[in-house]
C-alpha cells in the first residue's frame, strides 16, 4: 500500500473572464527556489488559455496573475490552448499543450527563457486526416485491432464522408526532461495508448517522418491498457521524472463504469534507456476520484495529474479535479518506487 495524502483544492475558477468557467490540468515546474504553474484556465463557452501562478508551499498559491499568459494566436488553437506541462532542457522551457480550433486537437509546443516571454513552435504531432490515419495504422505491422476499434468508432459517429476535415485527435504531449540517447524525446497519445517519439530537432517531425512512423506504430508502444481500472484507453499524465530506478511515469487510466467514465492517476516505472521497457506497475490506481472536489464537476470522477514538484522524498502531484478546479496530493518518492520494483 501507498500512503497518499489529499490536500484539497488549492486553485478555483474566479469571476475573471479568461478563467469563469474552471481552472485545470496545470503544468508546475520548481526553478529558482519557487514553485510556477501553469494552468488552463477556461471561460465560459469551452474557450481555454493558460493562467499562471506561484506557490509558496505544497499547497498555498503565492502570486497569481489576473490574466493569461499564454493565448489562442493561431487558426489551429483558436477555440483553445489547454492542458500545458513543463519541463527545462538545458536552459530552455518547454510548454507543450493541446491546440484546439473547435474540431481538430492536436498537440502543439511553445518554448520560454524565463516563462515570460513565449514562442510558438506551431503543432508538433502528426496532421493526418482520419480517413489517412486509419489506412496508415491498418497497414502498421503487428499492431492490436484495438487501435482501429476506436477510429471505426469515430467514423460511425461522424460519418464518413466528414473523415477528410478531421486530422486526428493526438493529446498528452509531454517532453522528457533530457535527452535520451542523444535524442529529443516525448510522450503523446493516439488512442488507446501512450507512445513515444525520438527526434534531433523540430525540422524533422515532417509528413514523411510521421508516415513511417505510424507505419510502425506497435514499435512506439511505451504503456498500453493492462488492468481493468485502465481498459477503456490511458494517456501521459506529469512528466517523467529521472530517478536511479529509471523514469517513473505518472498517468492517468480510464475506466468505463455503469454510471459513465472514470479517470484514475496511476504509475509506472520504466528503463532510463529504453523507455518502452517496463520494469514495475502498479496494478492499482495510485489515487482515484473520492470526494466532491473530484466526483461532481464540469465533467464528473476525473482525478487528472499534469505535474509533479519533488521536496526531499515528498512527491507533490498537481491535477486537474472534475475538470473544474486544480488539486495536489503527495506520496513519499521511495515508498512508491519501491511499490513498483516489487511489481
Amino acid at each position: 500500500m501507498i500512503n497518499v495524502t489529499k490536500h484539497g483544492v488549492i486553485l478555483k475558477k474566479t469571476k475573471l473572464g479568461f478563467e469563469n468557467g474552471g481552472v485545470l490540468n496545470p503544468g508546475v515546474i520548481s526553478h529558482d527556489g519557487l514553485g510556477h504553474m501553469l494552468y488552463r484556465a477556461v471561460r465560459k463557452g469551452n474557450f481555454s488559455s493558460i493562467g499562471y501562478a506561484t506557490l509558496s508551499a505544497t499547497n498555498k498559491i503565492k502570486e497569481r496573475l489576473p490574466y493569461p499568459i499564454i493565448l489562442p494566436e493561431h487558426d489551429y488553437e483558436k477555440h483553445g490552448v489547454e492542458d500545458p506541462r513543463i519541463v527545462k532542457i538545458d536552459e530552455v522551457f518547454f510548454i507543450t499543450y493541446t491546440a484546439y480550433d473547435g474540431t481538430n486537437a492536436n498537440g502543439a509546443l511553445a518554448t520560454s527563457m524565463d516563462l515570460k516571454t513565449f514562442t510558438k513552435h506551431g503543432i508538433i504531432t502528426p496532421q493526418f486526416s482520419y480517413k489517412d490515419f486509419e489506412f496508415h495504422i491498418a497497414c502498421s505491422k503487428g499492431l492490436s485491432e484495438k487501435y482501429l476499434r476506436f477510429y471505426k468508432l469515430f467514423k460511425e459517429r461522424i460519418g464518413p464522408d466528414t473523415l477528410e476535415k478531421f486530422t486526428v485527435w493526438d493529446k498528452d504531449v509531454i517532453f522528457f526532461p533530457r535527452k535520451i540517447n542523444g535524442k529529443f524525446a516525448f510522450l503523446h497519445r493516439l488512442y488507446p495508448s501512450i507512445q513515444i517519439v525520438y527526434f534531433d530537432k523540430l525540422e524533422d517531425l515532417t509528413k514523411d517522418f510521421w508516415r513511417e512512423y505510424l507505419f510502425n506504430l506497435n514499435d512506439h508502444i511505451i504503456l498500453d491498457t493492462k488492468h481493468p481500472f485502465e481498459a477503456s484507453y490511458l494517456g501521459g499524465g506529469c512528466p517523467p521524472i529521472e530517478t536511479p530506478q529509471g523514469w517513473l511515469i505518472i498517468y492517468h487510466g480510464v475506466e468505463d463504469t455503469h454510471t459513465g467514465y472514470v479517470y484514475h492517476a496511476a504509475a509506472a516505472l520504466m528503463d532510463l534507456n529504453d523507455p518502452t521497457k517496463e520494469i514495475g506497475r502498479l496494478s492499482e490506481p495510485l489515487f482515484s476520484p473520492e470526494y466532491d472536489w473530484e466526483r461532481e464537476g464540469y465533467v464528473n470522477n476525473v482525478v487528472f495529474p499534469t505535474g509533479t514538484i519533488l521536496s526531499g522524498d515528498d512527491l507533490n502531484i498537481y491535477y486537474g479535479a472534475a475538470d473544474t478546479s486544480i488539486a495536489v496530493v503527495t506520496v513519499k518518492l521511495s515508498e512508491l518506487l519501491n511499490e513498483l520494483k516489487s511489481k
